[in-house]
């Protein structure tokens, strides 16, 4: 069985972004194990003269090192990802490179009609760059919109459609991340890329 991490885009507790990637735990439970993963509680961001991280970004990125892939769920402030999500994603990205070639699937949910559109597109342009490196499943929008009013008192998805959609999605993921096993090739040269990225922004 595959082992996920999943990341909400959040440090609000009520937040239907977390409601979201926990109804994607619990009902994909027998398919493969998610662990979420909570960014609320990191510093923020700064360049230290070691490039040394804090411990707890250290834990997180042998996290995500040690999973077959990372499932994303962000909200949408300002037709963009929250700053929590671009914090957490710089703290990875600097000095440790867990997301590098790392499959990625991304969602999201919000209160208006539109799921995170815009922010999603961000996040695939933050994701795509040659400090995080991750390897984001194509063609793969998932957007919950009115996400106040989707899901039932038990934290399931009303909407069926929402959910046969999910299930095509998240069995296009797991097909994803088996043929990512196999670029072995691309892998090493994102990883050298890296290396020459550190060392440049060391001078």
């Amino acid at each position: 069985m595959k082992h996920y991490i999943g990341i909400a885009g959040t440090n609000r507790q009520g937040s239907t972004n977390r409601r979201l990637l926990q109804f994607i735990k619990e009902h994909f439970a027998d398919k493969a194990e998610i662990e979420l993963m909570d960014i609320g509680d990191l510093p923020v961001f700064y360049k230290t003269p070691d490039r040394s991280v804090p411990e707890r970004v250290t834990e997180m990125a042998k996290k995500i090192e040690a999973s077959d892939g990372v499932i994303i769920s962000t909200p949408e402030y300002d037709h963009g990802v929250p700053a929590v999500l671009m914090n957490a994603l710089e703290w990875l990205s600097y000095g440790v490179h867990p997301f590098a070639d790392k499959p990625v699937m991304i969602t999201g949910a919000s209160y208006g009609m539109l799921g995170t559109s815009r922010a999603q597109l961000m996040l695939r342009q933050m994701l795509d760059s040659p400090e995080l490196s991750a390897r984001i499943m194509p063609s793969s929008e998932y957007m919950v919109g009115h996400s106040l009013q989707a899901f039932d008192d038990e934290g399931n998805l009303k909407e069926g459609a929402l959910v046969n959609r999910l299930d095509g999605l998240f069995a296009d993921f797991d097909t994803f991340v088996d043929v990512n096993k196999n670029l072995v090739y691309d892998r090493e040269h994102v990883m050298q890329d890296i290396r020459v990225s550190d060392l440049k922004n060391d001078l």
